[in-house]
């Protein structure tokens, strides 16, 4: 076993890499009583419904039933906040504190007490002794409110809940915003997360002149819930060297002696925050964007921090068992009741709050004004700052579309319009994306804003490198730092949207559940101002990853979405790329939601002009009468699809259907919005069932490809009438390296699969149905021979094209006609709207 070693120790006079006492004796007394005052309120949350001032002597009937919250980190953040503020006020700074180890809600609870913020805002908790009691029962307690920074805690955008994204939403705040610092408490429990351990790279993607900083305070209290902390086990000089090589500059704050530690943190912080405001000074005047070391703290201090130091003979103070409740059996426990009351009077509450309640004047003074206090910042509450963005009319980006013939680059003219967007709102929009941006096709967006890098350069950067200090697009391979910093932006008032590919979306799965959670809550509150959505954009889709093999074809992030609150989720599959650009200009407006668009960034064949496309996405799902057969008679099958390649595919087998069964009766059906397929008892978007019924009808086989597993679109229609009826055809994780047809017959999405299961559901064709049935199973296996054979689809599969139409002549002789291109066997490019 390794020796021990003094320096890791949390106990002692302070030890710190600046030195000096900033603080004279009047503002080091009036310091310590400040924090005195917050650390009572922190064990009046955790124990208290009555007795508030203790002004009686404390008994079992004055507890709360059940004693629930976190003890370990609220000194330390206490601490830090409080001497931020006395920074604040000096000079003037915009400030936010984001709190890493947000189960440590009492801290901030508490500051917001304090500042009578809290008063502001919730009313009936006054600043008096009635107000303190209700104050103290609420937390953690039925009808009230959560133990962590919730949404219903003023000044916070961080719940701190899900460990690992305090540095990355801190970085969200500060982008586009520099006048705010914003503090961010790391606990060292948080610091062993893999999202954490990246997010600080951060700085070399923040520009000192165009930008705000974050500050960052790792608080090295040793502990988790009953281990050691890593950071805080490793020698100074390890730790030290780790921070330096991350490009940081650390400063050390170590002990437990208050008198002493109040003014090594006094020193430090001002250390750290004179050297921000140099860097951006410097910055600013010059014009010249450069990456300095920017300033880091490390508080190293006991966990439960001024709790007593042993309680019957075992560690509480500076141990892992001062992490939660210190004294959980209070109740039960007369002699650990006395000592709960003795160590609350140790703050001398009747010294810091008036014989009613209030905090006194004095230490009230301590306090910043309006809104420069941290629990009373604009930036928290991002709405209040949000401005509608500045949107092109995507119409000008149209394609001129002949259905099922047009074959054009969806993805890659979205990007036009999203470059134009850029261009527009170069202030409070940013494109985000784990190094995919170029590879995702919306390169485009380099001629509006190129990549943030303030790392180093090299001379082949010039050739398309698209580098620079000052640019609109945030990449980093690492999903969850990219949607911690998009998460920040939007919740401090900008407008943001992420690209992904879809089978790595999964690993922010909770990340995204955490924000679904934040912003439904935020509903609740309300003084919450809506924010701009969390907007995902998922391509390189499962179909089209037909080369990267079994490991890149995943589409079950809408599972992971559709079990979300249907307030604050929103799923959309456009089909080509006029409702692409629909579908993204609506949910760049839209408001308070997590929005995932799927939409893969190949060519693809187009179906609806401009004005069929607006309608079709405002209607969220609709019957294609081009598509269709016998569109004013009861049909004999529905072929319905979600998704760009599963409509192509449904596409191609009524054309199958079609030919070899020209009598059948067939409505085609696409959703473009997914959640209308729930009933509308259950989602604001849902069809009423009189509405489905009058698209799917109730009694005929619906034959439906869908993008993603097969089993979401069961789960959504489970309750509709007719739901027997729904054969649903998805991706059943069947794949390798294959051709895209290949891995379609792997799943039975492709067209024979589909045309074969239609004519399963129509027993009426008799033997006519089998011949059909045999042929497109010849098919079939003829496909995937020459798939094998050759590596590649056959031309006809790979360029099919819909060659019905609503006339007797054939939708190729429409478009020859309508383009003026004569003769010609091959369908023309797209033609692009008028916005180059």
């Amino acid at each position: 076993m390794s020796t021990t070693t003094n320096s890791l120790s949390p106990f002692g006079t302070a030890r710190s890499t600046v030195t000096g006492t900033p603080l004279s004796p009047e503002e080091l007394r009036k310091t310590d009583a400040y924090m005195r005052a917050s650390l009572y309120l922190c064990l009046g949350m955790l124990y208290l419904q009555k007795n508030p001032l203790l002004k009686e002597p404390l008994k079992k009937e004055h507890l709360k039933s059940r004693l629930l919250g976190h003890w370990g980190s609220d000194s330390g953040q206490i601490f830090t906040y409080i001497h931020f503020n006395r920074l604040i006020k000096k000079y003037g700074l915009e400030g936010l504190f984001v709190s890493g180890p947000g189960h440590g809600a009492p801290a901030v609870l508490s500051q917001s007490y304090l500042e009578g913020v809290y008063s502001e805002v919730y009313p009936n908790i006054t600043e008096d002794e009635e107000g303190m009691r209700l104050f103290f029962k609420q937390f953690s307690f039925p009808g009230g409110i959560g133990s962590h920074a919730t949404p219903e805690t003023p000044g916070s955008l961080h719940e701190g809940g899900e460990l690992g994204y305090s540095i990355s939403h801190a970085f969200g705040t500060v982008f586009d915003n520099p006048n705010l610092i914003t503090l961010t408490m790391v606990g060292d429990g948080e610091s062993e997360t893999g999202p954490l351990a990246t997010s600080w790279h951060s700085t070399k993607f923040l520009n000192p002149i165009t930008d705000g900083a974050v500050l960052p305070v790792l608080h090295l209290n040793g502990y988790k819930i009953n281990n050691p902390t890593v950071l805080a086990r490793i020698s100074h000089e390890e730790l030290e060297a780790l921070f330096i090589g991350y490009g940081w500059k650390p400063y050390f704050v170590e002990g437990s002696d208050l008198d002493s530690m109040h003014q090594a943190m006094a020193a430090t912080l001002e250390q750290a925050v004179t050297e921000i405001r140099q860097y951006q000074k410097q910055a600013r005047d010059s014009g010249k964007a450069f990456r300095p070391r920017w300033p880091m703290i490390v508080l190293r201090s006991p966990k439960g921090w001024t709790a007593p130091r042993d309680v019957s003979g075992h560690h509480l103070e500076g141990y892992w068992r001062a992490h939660q409740i210190p004294l959980a059996d209070v109740a039960t426990n007369d002699e650990h009741l006395a000592l709960l009351e003795s160590w609350m009077k140790s703050y001398k509450p009747e010294e810091v709050f008036t014989p009613t309640g209030q905090l006194i004047p004095e230490l009230k003074s301590l306090v910043p004004e309006g809104d420069l206090r941290l629990s009373a910042s604009p930036v928290a509450n991002g709405g209040h700052l949000r401005k509608a963005l500045r949107l092109p009319d995507f119409t000008k980006y149209a394609f001129d579309v002949v259905p099922g013939v047009t074959n054009a680059p969806s993805m890659a003219n979205m990007a036009k319009w999203l470059r134009d967007v850029v261009a527009a709102n170069q202030d409070n929009f940013r494109l985000f994306g784990p190094d995919e941006t170029e590879s995702n096709k919306l390169g485009a967006v380099y001629e509006a804003g190129k990549k943030v890098w303030l790392g180093d350069y090299l001379p082949e950067d010039e050739d398309a490198g698209n580098l620079a200090f000052s640019g609109r697009v945030m990449e980093i391979l690492s999903e969850h730092t990219v949607e911690g910093w998009l998460e920040g932006y939007v919740l401090s008032g900008r407008h943001g949207l992420l690209n992904s590919y879809e089978p790595f979306i999964h690993i922010i799965d909770s990340m995204v559940n955490q924000h679904c959670k934040w912003i439904e809550k935020c509903l609740e509150v309300e003084w919450r101002a809506k924010v701009s959505s969390l907007n995902i954009l998922l391509t390189a889709t499962v179909w089209r990853q037909d080369h990267n093999g079994f490991t890149h074809q995943d589409p079950g992030f809408l599972d992971v979405v559709a079990n979300k609150s249907p307030e604050v989720v929103r799923i959309y599959l456009p089909p080509d790329g006029n409702t692409l650009l629909s579908v993204m200009n609506h949910c760049l407006e839209s408001k308070n939601y997590v929005n995932v668009i799927v939409a893969d960034k190949q060519d693809h064949l187009q179906y609806l002009d401009m004005d069929a496309a607006i309608a079709h996405c405002t209607k969220g799902v609709g019957i294609w009468e081009w598509a269709s057969t016998f569109p004013d008679e009861e049909p004999d099958l529905v072929m319905a699809s979600a998704g760009d390649v599963p409509t192509m595919e449904s596409l191609a087998a009524v054309a199958l259907l079609r030919e070899h069964l020209p009598d059948l009766k067939i409505r085609f059906v696409n959703v473009v919005d997914l959640f209308k397929l729930i009933s509308k008892v259950d989602h604001p978007h849902g069809l009423t069932d009189k509405e489905f019924k009058a698209i799917f009808t109730e009694d005929k086989p619906i034959i439906f490809n869908f993008h993603s597993y097969p089993w979401l679109v069961h789960r959504l229609t489970y309750k509709r009438p007719g739901h027997e009826n729904i054969h649903v055809r998805g991706y059943k994780e069947k794949g390798n390296i294959d051709t895209p047809l290949e891995l379609a017959i792997r799943n039975e999405t492709d067209r024979f699969s589909l045309a074969i299961d239609a004519i399963d559901r129509l027993p009426n064709l008799k033997n006519k149905g089998s011949m059909t049935r045999e042929k497109l199973l010849n098919e079939q296996i003829y496909a995937r021979t020459k798939a094998f054979e050759n590596g590649i689809d056959p031309d006809k599969y790979r360029n099919w094209r819909w060659t019905f139409g609503p006339k007797s002549e054939g939708v190729l002789d429409q478009l020859q006609e309508k383009l003026k291109i004569g003769g010609s066997d091959q369908p023309p490019a797209a033609v692009v709207g008028t916005s180059e």
